[in-house]
Formats: structure tokens, C-alpha cells, sequence
């Protein structure tokens, strides 16, 4: 079995990687920073396959396709994406089309090309690292949210389409609320409070993955959360986001 991992580099791209491994999976793992992918092949015991490549560019995203269509991947990991804090009017543009390149572009490439592939097969399984931002709007993380709401009803349509279709094929939304990794700092943010562990979070994901859980949510508190945000007006729920982002902006 061979599972390809996005972002495989760091944070739980590396510990899905490392918890796959442990139960016998071989790998593809791709990220910009060769350097920390080679480093993470040298402490597994099965197979790495190491691509350095930069998924913004939507050139790189049929090009990692192409390098592994003949390795008959089982699962897809779309976890490589970043977010970025601040007022709408304020954040820097580039780096947001950047986002929406990494976070949606490439999601939807990369799930469609392995999804026909899948479907061919009748068997294999996609996990689409989403966010629990992904139910919600984000004030003072705008895009991210937006990002992160494309790809979590994505992924909710596909499996419905796929249970009518009667397909063995497995898609899935990793929803998790904040984790302890780079996401942070790339995002030029501060968590204060509240943080999971990437390794608990990341084996979570995978174990309910197998389960063919749709939404996968890794803590009580947040799958809580929303669901009483459920019944919470829109506006009282954008007034605490905004309270909640603005925090860790400072």
C-alpha cells in the first residue's frame, strides 16, 4: 500500500507519515524543503519516495501527478496549506492568491486526477486536511476560512456522489481546530490557548479515515463547538471569530 502525503515536510503531513509508516505503508512525500523530507525518510522503516516540489505553482501540481500515476497510490493526503492573519484591506494579495492556489487549486487537481483513478479501481482513499474554519467565516483570517470552506463541502459533495455511485473509494474532511505546528508562524499569528497535538490529531485523522468517517473532528470540545454553532445567529458568531482571530493576531 502507498500513501502520498502533501506538505509531508513538517506538522502532521510528518506525523500522518510517520504513523503510516508504523503500520506498514510505503511513502510519497512531497514538500518544498527537500531537506526535512530526506531527514524524515532516514527515521522510517519502509519505503520513501522523496519529491521536492512547490505546489502553488499549478504547473508543479500535474507534474507530481505524472511522476506517480504508475505507482498505483491507495491514499491521497491533501494536507500542504498555509494561512495568514490580518484585516482583509491589510493582508498582502500575492501572498493570498498564493493561498487560494495551494489551499483550493491544488486540493481540486490533485482530488479529481486520483479520484478517476480511484473510481477506475473501485478502492482507494482521500483524505482533504480541511478545518473546523471550514463550517464558519473567519474575520482577520478571511481567506484562509474561504479556502478552507471550499474544500471542506468539496469533499462533502464528493462522498455523496460517491454513495449514490455505490463505490468502494473513501474521501474524507479532517476538520481539527488549532494544532500545534508552523501553521502559526507562517501565518504570522499566535495561539494562545487550545492546542492539540500534532501526533494525536494526525493519528486520529487517519484512524477515523479507515473508518470511513466522513467528517473527521479530533477533540470533544470542538466537535461541541459546532454543533451549538449551529443554532447560534451569524452575526454573534462572526462577532466571537473576530474576537477569537483578532487575539491571536496581536
Amino acid at each position: 500500500m502507498i500513501a502520498l502525503i502533501t506538505g509531508a515536510s513538517s506538522g502532521m503531513g510528518r506525523d500522518m507519515a510517520k504513523y503510516l509508516a508504523s503500520k506498514g505503508w510505503d511513502l510519497i512525500v512531497v514538500a518544498r524543503r527537500k531537506n526535512l523530507l530526506i531527514d524524515l525518510k532516514k527515521q522510517l522503516n519502509v519505503n520513501v519516495k522523496v519529491i521536492e516540489l512547490d505546489l502553488i505553482k499549478e504547473e508543479n501540481v500535474y507534474k507530481l501527478y505524472n511522476m506517480v500515476k504508475k505507482d498505483k497510490v491507495d491514499l491521497l493526503i491533501n494536507n500542504a496549506g498555509f494561512g495568514l492573519f490580518g484585516k482583509f484591506w491589510e493582508t498582502s494579495l500575492e501572498r493570498e492568491l498564493e493561498m487560494i492556489n495551494l489551499n483550493i487549486k491544488t486540493v481540486h487537481i490533485l482530488t479529481k486526477l486520483f479520484l478517476q483513478d480511484f473510481i477506475q479501481r473501485d478502492e482507494g482513499f482521500i483524505l482533504n486536511v480541511c478545518s473546523s474554519a471550514g463550517f464558519l467565516a473567519g474575520p482577520n483570517l478571511s481567506t484562509y476560512y474561504a479556502t478552507k470552506n471550499y474544500t471542506t463541502k468539496l469533499t462533502m459533495a464528493i462522498h455523496e456522489e460517491l454513495k449514490h455511485k455505490k463505490s468502494h473509494v473513501t474521501v474524507a474532511a479532517f476538520c481539527p481546530g488549532p494544532v500545534n505546528t508552523e501553521f502559526t508562524k507562517v501565518a504570522k499569528g499566535n495561539f494562545t490557548v487550545g492546542q492539540l497535538e500534532s501526533s494525536k490529531a494526525s493519528k486520529y485523522a487517519i484512524d477515523q479515515l479507515f473508518r470511513k468517517k466522513l467528517i473527521i473532528v479530533p477533540s470533544i470540545k470542538m466537535k461541541l463547538g459546532l454543533f451549538l454553532s449551529r443554532f447560534v445567529p451569524w452575526s454573534l458568531l462572526l462577532k466571537m471569530t473576530y474576537q477569537i482571530q483578532y487575539r491571536k493576531c496581536k
